[in-house]
């Protein structure tokens, strides 16, 4: 795959003439027209510059929350087919006004639809999966030298019927783009300046982070930052396509994601991410015996609820205790099949928690550097911060603490590890 040389500094060395550029704006740098117009003048003069670009958009600011308000009130439950179509069209607005703008400005550009672009997907509706792109009508509007102007968070399926990629879906529809036109870079334009050391609003000295590699950017993705959807940063990792996040009004260089550089020596910690919907559930006085953690766990599964972090102890009388998380939303439905596990198994008690949130440190710099996991105990206990789970990985430990605590946990460990200054 063809990809400019990564300017391991943040420098502007990225910005070759004649890159092939995609592009994805959000919702929110789409939600005016005076938003669009403005992103039109960029467009125009990266065109003038010399650089080809594909242009990946979201719907309208609100506009799918309205889309789907207006389905829920012509059917209870809306899915399928018909859900994938009307969601859709959110898309097509923003795609004909950026387009329309551009011309206006007297640059060359052309919406299309998933379809149209080549997008064609597998899988379920409202959640399908990009199987395949055919580029051959990209490629041929970039010929003549058009601005492509590209609806994410859809596709087609092999009957030709029109779907949606779910949650995030504007963000793989650009990365899996890049990948197919083999791009130069991947732009993911958002409202912040690119990826911090810590959320801002929780730590005022949160630094800006200038290169990240894809297992770390995986890591805080999974772990509750929100800059990058998950399975774009998988594609971009899996066909090694560089992304860059970037504001969507502004001229900061951002932060860039991609392969780690062997001859670069890693920051010992990148970021601080945390995850506030979490819910943390505890069965005690468990017969400690083989197969135990199946039998509470399967019921769970069976009702298609996710586990995340899980710790069980035995004590010295042939007892356990076994504590798990999952996502707040299913925290209901599983205290309640877990108190009926519990009735089954004559356990001590069924305990649960909602008011937790889960905090990790993550690097790839920990590969190589020991100690971290005590400096993070000791830095969260000198603040009185009691942990309850630990969790660690090859590049993250993660733990689990009251919410209450947070701001006051990621300060401290901000501070411990030295995060606002550069490394």
């Amino acid at each position: 795959m063809r990809h400019s040389p990564v300017c391991r500094n943040g420098c502007a060395s990225v910005w070759s003439d004649m890159s092939l550029w995609v592009q994805k704006y959000g919702g929110t740098s789409v939600g005016t027209t005076e938003k669009i117009l403005a992103i039109a003048e960029r467009l125009a003069e990266q065109r003038r510059q010399g650089h080809r670009l594909v242009v990946v958009l979201s719907a309208m600011g609100g506009e799918t929350d309205r889309l789907l308000s207006l389905a829920r009130q012509v059917h209870e439950q809306p899915s399928g087919r018909e859900l994938d179509l009307l969601l859709s069209s959110g898309e097509r607005v923003s795609i004909a006004l950026l387009s329309l703008a551009l011309q206006e400005l007297g640059c060359s550009a052309v919406g299309l639809t998933g379809r149209q672009a080549g997008i064609l997907t597998e899988g379920r509706p409202n959640k399908a999966r990009i199987r395949e792109i055919d580029t051959t009508r990209l490629q041929q509007w970039l010929d003549q030298e058009y601005v492509a102007i590209v609806a994410g968070f859809q596709g087609m399926d092999e009957s030709g019927q029109v779907t949606t990629l779910g949650r995030g879906g504007s963000d793989t529809t650009a990365v899996a783009l890049a990948a197919a036109l083999e791009a130069d870079e991947c732009h993911i334009y958002t409202d912040v300046e690119g990826v911090y050391t810590a959320d801002p609003r929780l730590e005022p000295g949160a630094r800006k982070l200038e290169h990240l590699t894809y297992e770390e950017m995986l890591e805080l993705s999974g772990m509750g930052s929100h800059v990058l959807q998950l399975r774009s940063v998988l594609f971009a990792e899996k066909y090694n396509v560089p992304l860059r996040v970037l504001p969507a009004f502004g001229s900061d260089s951002g932060t860039l994601i991609s392969k780690e550089a062997e001859d670069m020596e890693q920051a010992t910690i990148a970021g601080i991410a945390h995850n506030r919907d979490e819910a943390q559930l505890t069965m005690t006085g468990v017969p400690d015996t083989p197969g135990i953690a199946a039998r509470i766990l399967g019921p769970i599964a069976d009702a298609q609820i996710e586990v995340d972090m899980i710790v069980q102890n035995a004590s010295r009388d042939g007892d356990s205790d076994f504590t798990f998380t999952v996502h707040r939303n299913d925290y209901a439905a599983a205290l309640e099949i877990l108190q009926r596990i519990g009735e089954e198994l004559g356990a001590r008690e069924t305990l649960g928690n909602r008011d937790i949130v889960k905090l990790s440190l993550v690097g790839v710099g920990m590969r190589s550097h020991a100690g971290i996991a005590s400096r993070m105990f000791r830095a969260l206990a000198e603040e009185g911060v009691n942990i309850s789970m630990i969790s660690t990985s090859e590049i993250k430990i993660s733990v689990v603490v009251e919410e209450s605590a947070l701001e006051t946990s990621v300060r401290a460990l901000h501070r411990e590890f030295e995060l606002a200054e550069a490394a």
